[in-house]
């Protein structure tokens, strides 16, 4: 096992071709950790979320699954879901949607995405990872910023539009009538 220190978090490291037995030696070693890996080759090894991060997380996480059982139509997960997408890449987003059709299948990829940025996230990677789920199959994806109190919108062969200073957002395409409360999000 390599010793990742908190500091130097995220951490990437290349490991090209990774095998499924490979891949839950690496989930075991970094237990504590999030662990992703994208479509080409890099391993990151993440520290856990901070207490504001956190907290932002389970409030649009809660919003999405009170959403998704008065729709019944499909299924909502939170940031400690990993999905196996059809590029090979193994990701978590901190919050999504998904249909009962594509629920439970592997390689899938949910409808809707949503990634909150934390303080040390890199704008430019979680734009990437954005781009990456609509690659394999998103339909529509938000990054809120809560720091620039902004969300990002990314749609399937479209530019990303940003909407500042929203107190809410609504959804469209596959959670169409999804409303979520930002100005709860902003005041952490």
């Amino acid at each position: 096992m390599m010793v990742v220190e908190e500091a130097v978090m995220p951490a990437t490291l290349t490991i090209p071709d990774l095998t499924e037995a490979r891949w839950q030696e690496i989930c075991e070693e970094y237990s504590d950790y999030r662990i992703e890996y994208t479509s080409e080759g890099e391993l990151l090894i993440m520290a856990p979320t901070d207490m504001g991060t956190g907290a932002r997380n389970m409030i649009v996480a809660e919003q999405l699954s009170a959403w998704s059982r008065m729709k019944s139509k499909g299924v909502a997960t939170d940031s400690s879901t990993g999905f196996v997408l059809p590029s090979g890449a193994r990701r978590s987003p901190d919050a999504a949607w998904m249909t009962r059709a594509r629920f439970g299948k592997r390689p899938a990829c949910p409808e809707f995405v949503i990634e909150i940025l934390s303080p040390s996230d890199r704008r430019r990677k979680i734009h990437e990872k954005m781009l990456e789920w609509l690659a394999n199959g998103a339909e529509l994806g938000w990054m809120i910023d809560p720091q620039h109190q902004s969300v990002t919108i990314y749609r399937p062969g479209q530019e990303p539009e940003t909407i500042e200073g929203a107190k809410t957002i609504a959804g469209e395409g596959p959670v169409a009538g999804l409303v979520v409360d930002l100005q709860r999000v902003w005041e952490i």
